[in-house]
Parts: structure tokens; sequence; C-alpha cells
């Protein structure tokens, strides 16, 4: 997909991985639709950016929600083609702690919750409005670019809720792809390593030093400009579906 005179939305896209897609894909020339719940960040981005890109207060587990922000999206002045899912949290816990209590089931539902079926819930309502558009040359209509994780293959002790909710991700990538080839929609997947987002950046700098080491090639943190780079890529390159692609310098996970 070479025209990015396109409408997009970004979940997740006030801060982190998916500002830096909200401004690659606006640098490009994409009119951007930000989708988050941080209303303030939210708004200060698009009006820093300015032009097309609007902030739709958004929650991703919310059919509603997201109905609106895509509805927001479809209302510009071109068709939405790029749905990003950036949104997601994290959650620390074994399954059994040192004391022998077990996993609050509350607190694995809200990660699946948020990161899986977040994630599943704005795949859907996109490739809907994109599926009622007009396909380019190749009979494309539009792509979804999801985030997984690294820890969908190496999770680590503590891990169990966000790995479970990142590997269902990658799970569903394929037959996404393979369930939206009829409308000519595109469905990949990044699993990022260690990025340095707002999370790595609060850790002490002798912290975030000892991490860079373990990572094989390049020695530093994954850059948020780095995703974005990558999900451009994806966007513009249109035989790539029903892929997953770590993006983690070679980076495998010990299991602490």
């Amino acid at each position: 997909m070479k025209d990015l005179d396109v409408a997009a939305v970004v979940t997740g896209g006030a801060s982190g991985l998916g500002a830096a897609t909200t401004r690659a894909l606006t640098a490009a020339g994409v009119a951007v639709t930000v989708l988050d719940l941080d209303g303030e960040r939210g708004q200060a981005l698009a009006a820093e950016l300015g032009g097309h890109t609007t902030f739709v207060r958004t929650d991703v587990t919310d059919e509603g929600s997201v109905q609106a922000a895509i509805d927001d999206a479809t209302g510009k002045d071109r068709p939405l083609r790029i749905a990003v899912n950036c949104a997601g949290i994290g959650y620390a816990a074994r399954v059994l702690g040192r004391d022998g209590s077990p996993h609050e089931l509350a607190a694995f539902t809200r990660t699946v919750g948020v990161n899986l079926i977040g994630t599943f819930n704005v795949l859907r309502l996109a490739a809907a409005a994109m599926a009622r558009t007009e396909p380019d040359a190749d009979g494309e209509r539009g792509v979804v670019v999801n985030t997984a994780s690294i820890a969908a293959y190496d999770g680590q002790i503590g891990q169990i809720a966000y790995a479970a909710s990142k590997g269902g991700i990658v799970g569903l990538t394929l037959p996404a792809a393979r369930d939206l080839s009829s409308v000519g929609v595109r469905v990949c997947t990044i699993a990022p390593g260690l990025v340095d987002t707002p999370l790595l950046a609060g850790l002490p700098e002798e912290a975030r030093t000892a991490l860079a080491s373990n990572i094989p090639f390049p020695k530093r943190l994954g850059r948020p400009e780095d995703f974005a780079e990558l999900a451009l890529d994806i966007v513009r390159h249109g035989y790539l579906n029903g892929e997953v692609i770590r993006m983690d310098g070679a980076l495998r996970m010990a299991p602490r």
C-alpha cells in the first residue's frame, strides 16, 4: 500500500509505541485518530500534530467506545485503511506467590481483557469499516498491525498473565489474516523485545544498562521509533500478511 492519503486509528496512541506510530503516520501524510484513555496526553498530541490528527478517548474493551472512534476516523475525507493496536497493560505475579496464595483471577482477566480482547475488538470493528471501502489496484482495502511481545514466546517468571495475553495476539494473527483475505484486509503483528517506553524509563540507569547488555545486537534498548518504522514498513509492504515479526535484537529472555 503506497498511497498514504488515507485515515488510520492508533490505539494507545498518546504515549510510547503508539505515540511514535502516530507521529510516523502523520509525517507520512496519514489522517490519524488517536485512541487512548489518557485525555490530557491525547489532546496534547493531537494539538501538537494538528491537521487531520484527532483524539477520541477510548476504552478498547468497550464496543461502543471503539465504534465511536472508528466512526470519527471514517468520517474524515479519506478512507480508513490502517489500524495499529498499541494499547496494553502489564502485570507481574506468579501462579502461586511465595506465601502460597494463588494468582488473582481478576488481574489475569483484566490483563487478557485489555491486551487480547481489546486488540480483537479494534481489529474486528476496524476491519468492518475497511471492508466497506473501495479496494486499490491489488484488491487491498486495509491493514491491521497488532502488538504482541517476545513474552509470548519467552515469558518469564511472573509474566503468566502478560505472556498469555500476548500469546493470544500471536495466535490470532494468521486466522485473522485468512478470515479477512476475502475483503482484502491484511493482518500482521509486531512482537517487540525490550523497548524504552515510559515503563522502562522509570528504572535506574544502572538497571537499564544491565537490560541492554543482554541484547546480542544492537546493544541498546529498542526505541519507540524503531517500532513505528516497522509498523509503517508493514503498512507499505502489500505482500506482508499473516506474519508475526520479532523486533528484539536477537534477544531470547531467560526464565527470570
